[in-house]
């Protein structure tokens, strides 16, 4: 049985994430975790949950729940690693533009 598609609600908050990402400059760590994780999918999904209450500075409730369900799903987490390369790359772009 084949995993359900990302949602357009799911990939929106992911590309969201994405570009928060790469505004901060922080693309490299990012991937490394995601390319951690991955193997711990589930675990690092539950992880966020006891996490939650200092990371609410950086997402709304709703939305932390939501990256939590979605860091348990291996294509969610393939799906983020490429959004996070393209923005980090748009970034880059528009600044050798200026």
């Amino acid at each position: 049985m084949s995993a359900p598609e990302l949602s357009a609600d799911d990939r929106e908050l992911l590309e969201r994430l994405a570009r928060r990402v790469a505004e901060l400059k922080l693309e490299t760590p990012a991937l490394l975790t995601l390319e951690t994780a991955r193997p711990l999918s589930v675990l690092a999904g539950q992880a966020m949950l006891f996490f939650e209450p200092f990371a609410q500075a950086l997402f709304g409730f709703r939305d932390y729940r939501r990256v939590a369900a979605l860091v348990e799903r291996r294509e969610a987490l393939e799906a983020l690693a490429g959004m996070i390369e393209a923005a980090a790359d748009e970034r880059v772009r528009a600044a050798r533009r200026s």
